[in-house]
């Protein structure tokens, strides 16, 4: 352990001594100069507090402040116990104390004793120094401990219920994450290195990179994830080879170019959620899920929603029923004459699919699908993860007014949500990066992708938060009605394959298992590793991760993993065995027979 202290002491002595010195006065000069070339920006951002009135609005959109008076009276109504969790704390605190002086005092034994490790996937400890100097591992740990106990005191207060506990231990992650000593300059060895190495050029440089941000969000502070000049819709993402061939206020349908001599007699729909775009099923060729669908002899389309303005306010589910799938049904059967069809939907895809497929059941046009894909799709909304967390009661209050005002959910709004739920990952990370490294973000398509967003309409998203969300109607036969139909699940009988993701923080993989067991029809349940994104976006080549299949449905998930089979790679060619069997027969591949827009169109260029 010594002689590991004595190295990094060696490195760090190494990087004063070749560092060039920091001048305070050019420093400062330089640092002055900025804020005054920023000026302006700094004015338009006061400007925007002022004309939106920031300081007059819900200033706890989370409807926080009276869990934590409750859990606080709870917590210090038992003395006893609250007693017996300070006196670990101390104990523990003592123990690192003891653990660090020796330490400090050469004891190699200590370093091999760490009281608290960060968990599995926390990249925020990864730099050698955390470890193995004896100032910055007390630090780490220090902050390690009093997250456990933070955590452990919302666990272990009685009288809580489950809801409240969990938007506690939420909000309290999002503060602790936030304090890390990995995200001030002073507290991660990194960054000090940095600053001494380029005699403060990073800082300088990171001030430069803030400012920025804060431009580009006119007035309001946008973390770059990305190099977003290095992409290009159309140019490097999403450039399999097709055609628009149906455009309405809502989408564009794309059909894709055959890449066999040969197709499957029924053609296969894609219907993507309209929170992102649809792109994610086609960023590169290498990994686009549409290209190798393409390649196993599918017909495909997809399609591509619009991002909407106020002007589509009043758009609802029925809308995005009518003039999204079943337009696109329409749209495929006159391409391709053919009368029946497959279709894969994906997250909120998934959910106006199923809803879709009630409907037609209850118009008995349900044949017009052979079969149904459900790609991480939420439908049984009781366990819907951390994004109901947000909405609760009162939360959707504040977003109705919201929405009053400006007919859209907009999509800053959403995909800061999103970040929140990944903080360390999706905003801290780039913190240290950009503004305390003085780095540029890497050139990361997915987080380009991420960060391309779109707007949602009014009346849609009403229908969707209160209905789903809140209060779980599409559970309950008749709960939900599109266009005077009720709405039922349980009707379906539509063949089903249900894939879902066992990290996905926005539909829990338990949660999904439970909505597959509302159709009453034959269902294939099959479980990816990785999360939401990564792990749908799995081609075959990569050979990353794995899946479980298991033939039986039982009523708990947790037996269903149980017992579930293990197999290596991407679930890709398990679910194209399964689709075979619906696809029908090879017939020769279809062209395009007219075009309004080479793939991948229009709408998918247009930014919120």
């Amino acid at each position: 352990m010594a002689s590991k202290q004595t190295s990094s002491g060696k490195n760090t002595q190494a990087a004063e001594q070749n560092a060039p010195s920091i001048d305070p006065v050019a420093f400062s000069q330089a640092i002055f100069d900025i804020y005054e070339q920023a000026q302006p920006i700094f004015e338009r951002a006061m400007q925007r507090y002022v004309d939106e009135d920031y300081l007059n609005k819900n200033l706890d959109p989370m409807n926080i402040n009276p869990v934590y008076a409750e859990f606080m009276e709870k917590l210090l109504n038992d003395p006893d116990k609250f007693w017996q969790m300070q006196s670990q704390y101390w104990s523990q605190w003592f123990e690192l104390w003891q653990t660090s002086t020796l330490r400090f005092l050469g004891d190699e034994d200590a370093m091999a004793k760490p009281l608290v490790t960060p968990s599995k996937g926390d990249r925020r400890f990864r730099d050698e120094d955390w470890q193995n100097n004896v100032v910055f591992d007390f630090l780490k740990q220090s902050y390690l401990l009093t997250c456990n106990w933070i955590d452990d005191a919302i666990a272990n207060t009685d009288g809580l219920d489950n809801l409240k506990k969990d938007k506690l231990a939420f909000t309290a992650k999002l503060y602790a994450n936030a304090m890390s000593p990995s995200n001030f300059a002073m507290t991660n060895p990194e960054v000090l290195r940095e600053t001494i190495q380029s005699g403060g050029k990073n800082l300088i440089k990171g001030f430069e990179n803030l400012i920025k941000d804060i431009e580009r969000g006119d007035g309001l502070l946008q973390i770059s994830t990305t190099d977003y000049s290095a992409f290009d819709v159309g140019e490097n993402l999403a450039v399999t080879k097709g055609s628009v061939i149906y455009q309405n206020d809502l989408i564009q349908l794309i059909q894709y170019e055959a890449t066999t001599d040969k197709v499957h007699k029924r053609p296969l729909l894609v219907v993507p959620p309209w929170i992102n775009k649809y792109y994610i099923l086609d960023m590169k060729p290498e990994n686009s899920f549409i290209k190798w669908a393409c390649d196993q002899g599918h017909s495909v389309f997809v399609i591509s929603w619009v991002n909407p303005d106020a002007k589509l306010s009043q758009k609802g589910f029925e809308d995005y029923m009518e003039e999204g799938v079943l337009a696109a049904m329409n749209a495929v059967e006159a391409a391709t004459e053919e009368e029946d069809l497959n279709i894969v939907g994906y997250c909120l895809g998934g959910t106006l699919l199923s809803m879709t497929l009630s409907y037609l059941k209850s118009k008995n046009m349900d044949k017009r699908v052979a079969s149904a894909t459900f790609l991480t799709t939420l439908l049984d909304f009781d366990k819907a993860g951390e994004l109901k967390l947000f909405l609760d009661p009162e939360q959707i209050e504040v977003i109705d007014r919201q929405l009053e005002a400006t007919g859209l959910f907009d999509a800053q709004s959403l995909q800061q949500t999103f970040k929140l739920l990944r903080s360390n990952d999706l905003i801290w990370s780039f913190v240290v990066n950009n503004y305390l490294m003085g780095r540029e973000p890497f050139p990361f398509d997915l987080l380009y992708w991420n960060d391309d967003s779109t707007n949602m309409p009014a009346k849609m998203q009403r229908f969707y938060l209160k209905n789903m969300y809140r209060d779980n109607l599409l559970m309950r036969p008749g709960g939900v009605t599109l266009n005077d139909t009720p709405i039922d699940l349980s009707q379906i009988d539509t063949p089903s394959y249900f894939l879902s993701t066992k990290e996905d923080h926005i539909a829990p993989w338990l949660a999904t298992y439970d909505g597959a067991k509302s159709l009453n029809t034959d269902r294939t349940f099959t479980l990816a590793a990785s999360g939401h994104i990564a792990g749908v976006v799995n081609p075959p080549a990569k050979n990353k991760y794995c899946y479980w299949t298991n033939k039986d449905l039982p009523d708990d998930a947790q037996a269903w993993l149980d017992s579930a089979e293990e197999h290596a790679g991407s679930w890709w060619p398990h679910w194209h065995e399964w689709a075979k069997k619906y696809a029908g027969k090879k017939v020769p591949a279809r062209s395009i027979k007219k075009s309004l827009e080479p793939a991948p169109g229009s709408y998918v260029k247009m930014k919120a």
